[in-house]
């Protein structure tokens, strides 16, 4: 282990380690690093931890226990060490593979970096994994929350998070205006407002995109999900968004071929088992109704289409392909109006950066709320993650033990699970679920639900232990 001078590392635990074959190795007694949180995070961690607690207690009796080791970020970190990112703390993170953290503060403009982003980066945490589903119960504005069943898989390096802006008024973007306009003129021309834009720039890799729809297809097939979509804006960003869904469908079919069927392969193969003697034409006409208007040019394109997807037939015709997990995708826009009105078309979703963010929040509104919405931040080929609330900070309800602490929880639900430990991590959910079917609830609830009962932060925690 590295030597740490602020950092207290439990003497009776041990280390999670990364196996040959990217398997966990989870110790019996495993050193978990966290972060308490900024505001309300201090109250939520003290509810939070004694579940877990509880939750490995009751599924295992003793036989395993995790030690806890705080490390330090924030306000916490800032008022006590000076440092917004206390240098022992990425270390503490990298070496014992799996943390856990609260809300953190990062003020709005100014120039300072996201802590949670940074984390993010240093950490190459590249999938953001959030879960969505509806506990009984809940109030939601939606007439069937109870459809709602999702896994957003948000890459989480890229995209316009990559915080390279050059500000308007600045020494930077008039050089940057001044090289794109003497390099890339038909572009500069495409600017509005050149004198006062501000500038970002959007990368987006064929490796960045290929490790996020790798995990999420692996995931998807380990956990029997039964399709996956690639949300995009391809029709206006077509070499960065619209490319992601390529490259998406280029890897799935070279990884994964056995496993996989896109949408339109299901359509012509399913053309041919209804009619044995279609041929190729007419099966193009039947999966692109607008082939008549095409050039010869684009004709051809859609039959060499046609006559790859027949060449499955052996492994996918008859109605194999049925089996597989289908993939397909979908425009940004009208994704966030589909989960809405169509919830049940929507399984696991691979997506960037940005839309990943909102869609991830817009989900979590259709069954509760962000304050129950787990989230997890995973590099699943070193093994490194760190599982976190996905709400703020909310300082003016700091310390008053009144907030639902269901994200952190949940997120310790997702990181148990993640470590092998699937009996404590359905203790949790057994938990919540008789918590929130009793009408047992903290405030953001209780004013929702006609015959609730109030419950404080720590009450809610007692609650969820109560219903194990």
């Amino acid at each position: 282990m590295a030597e740490y001078k602020v950092v207290k590392v439990p003497k009776d635990g041990a280390k999670i380690t990364m196996g040959a074959n990217k398997q966990l190795q989870v110790p019996d007694n495993p050193i978990i690093p966290f972060i308490e949180g900024d505001g309300t995070g201090r109250d939520i961690w003290r509810a939070s931890v004694r579940v877990f607690d509880a939750a490995v207690e009751k599924a295992y009796k003793g036989k395993k226990k995790i030690r806890w080791m705080e490390v330090y970020a924030g306000e916490k970190s800032f008022k006590q060490y000076n440092s917004w990112l206390h240098d022992e703390t990425v270390p503490a993170f990298s070496e014992f593979l799996v943390g856990i953290k609260g809300p953190l503060t990062t003020p709005i403009g100014g120039g300072m970096t996201s802590l949670n982003v940074g984390l993010r980066k240093l950490l190459d945490l590249y999938v953001c994994q959030r879960p969505v589903r509806y506990f009984n119960g809940v109030p939601s504005p939606l007439k069937h929350p109870e459809y709602v069943d999702m896994v957003v898989f948000r890459e989480n390096t890229e995209d316009i998070y990559t915080g390279i802006e050059f500000p308007n008024g600045t020494e930077p973007n008039a050089k940057f205006k001044s090289l794109l306009k003497e390099a890339f003129p038909k572009e500069f021309a495409k600017i509005r407002f050149p004198n006062t834009a501000a500038i970002g720039l959007k990368p987006v890799s064929v490796e960045g995109t290929e490790r996020l729809v790798r995990a999420a297809i692996q995931w998807a097939l380990k956990n029997r999900r039964k399709n996956i979509n690639f949300v995009h804006k391809g029709n206006i960003m077509k070499y960065t968004e619209g490319a992601f869904a390529e490259w998406g469908y280029a890897l799935a079919k070279r990884e994964f071929r056995n496993d996989v069927v896109t949408e339109r392969e299901s359509w012509i193969l399913g053309n041919k088992e209804a009619d044995a003697n279609v041929n190729v034409e007419n099966n193009a006409k039947m999966i692109d109704p607008g082939f008549d208007m095409m050039s010869p040019a684009q004709q051809n394109d859609i039959k060499k289409e046609v006559e790859e997807a027949l060449k499955l037939w052996p492994t996918h015709g008859g109605g194999k392909w049925k089996s597989k997990l289908m993939l397909k995708d979908s425009i940004a826009d009208v994704t966030l109006q589909f989960v809405l009105i169509r919830p049940k078309d929507y399984d696991v979703i691979a997506t960037m950066n940005l839309n990943g963010d909102y869609l991830s929040d817009a989900l979590a509104a259709q069954v509760g709320g962000i304050g129950i919405a787990p989230g997890a931040n995973i590099n699943y080929d070193t093994g490194h993650a760190v599982f976190e609330a996905t709400h703020g900070t909310a300082p003016k309800y700091a310390d008053l033990d009144k907030v639902n602490p269901g994200s952190v929880i949940l997120s310790g639900e997702m990181m148990l699970r993640y470590m092998g430990w699937t009996e404590a991590a359905d203790l949790i959910i057994e938990g919540i679920e008789g918590a929130v079917n009793a009408k047992t609830v903290t405030y953001d609830f209780e004013r929702l639900m006609p015959g609730s009962k109030l419950v404080s932060c720590s009450g809610f925690g007692d609650a969820i232990i109560a219903n194990m």
